[in-house]
């Protein structure tokens, strides 16, 4: 390996250590740009890699995954023309019936999402937008609690794709729809009220004109990383509104036009005074 190749490796490793060092102690962390850069996708995945591999070796097992930065507007903020996509493990589903404990969590912020549920896996043929809606069990409502382990939120494409897309947490609605019974996600109407805060609304068309498009993006992407999607598996397909910040206490609840609605509370006690 040449020098240049070894200290490429020991960024990637220190980068890595970095962000679950602040997962592990849940604290937030520097940026890791100063060690990969903001545009190096490749070497971020390499990041996301190492970062997951310590859950994986503490026993977590993958469920899913989740697409991000689908909206114009985050990939202008981002200034990126791509999505990223992270990986949803076991523990990060939440139960609706009981508040968050937002202790767990370091600055999150919540989204409304359309999740599929996969009947069959993507990792072979084309991966066309016919093959990638035949593989689709079944779409639920969803909310996505997004979590950064760089503090205040001071992300890069870079930062946000090594920190396993922002990947927090999620919950499931109870409604669910197969896409035989007439349900056009991009159609679909979403509404998210959060307590204090101003309603977020969009479509599913604000999740990369289509989020059967974002899902076979992700479909491709997660088999040119050598892991694909697979039957079974939770797929997040992105926000079709504005991303709200989660304060303790509050109560959010997302609707979905032919998917109805879901909804959860944060506790009272945030991490500072716990």
């Amino acid at each position: 390996m040449t020098e240049s190749a070894l200290a490429t490796d020991a960024a990637v490793r220190t980068a890595a250590e970095r962000l679950h060092t602040a997962l592990a102690e849940n604290q937030p962390c520097a940026p890791i740009r100063d060690l990969i850069g903001d545009r190096d996708i490749t070497l971020a995945y390499a990041v996301q890699q190492q970062l997951n591999a310590h859950r994986l070796a503490a026993g977590a097992t993958v469920v899913g995954r989740k697409i991000g930065a689908t909206s114009a507007a985050v990939q202008q903020q981002l200034g990126v023309d791509t999505p990223d996509l992270g990986v949803l493990f076991d523990d990060m589903e939440y139960d609706a019936s009981a508040p968050i404990d937002i202790s767990g969590l370091l600055q999150p912020k919540v989204e409304g999402e359309i999740a599929f549920v996969l009947a069959e896996d993507l990792a072979e043929g084309d991966l066309d937008l016919e093959q990638v809606a035949a593989a689709v069990d079944y779409a639920v409502a969803a909310i996505e609690v997004c979590d950064s382990r760089i503090a205040d939120w001071d992300i890069s494409f870079a930062d946000t794709v090594a920190d396993n897309a922002s990947a927090g947490g999620y919950v499931l609605g109870t409604e669910r729809r197969t896409l035989a019974d007439g349900f056009v996600p991009k159609d679909a109407a979403m509404a998210m009220t959060v307590t204090g805060q101003d309603d977020s609304t969009g479509t599913g068309a604000a999740s990369l004109g289509d989020p059967l498009v974002a899902l076979q993006w992700l479909a491709r992407q997660a088999r040119d990383l050598g892991d694909p999607l697979r039957a079974g598996q939770v797929i997040l397909s992105g926000a079709l509104g504005p991303m709200r910040p989660a304060a303790p206490g509050a109560a959010v609840e997302v609707s979905i036009a032919g998917l109805g609605s879901v909804s959860i509370t944060f506790s009272t006690t945030s991490k500072e005074n716990s």
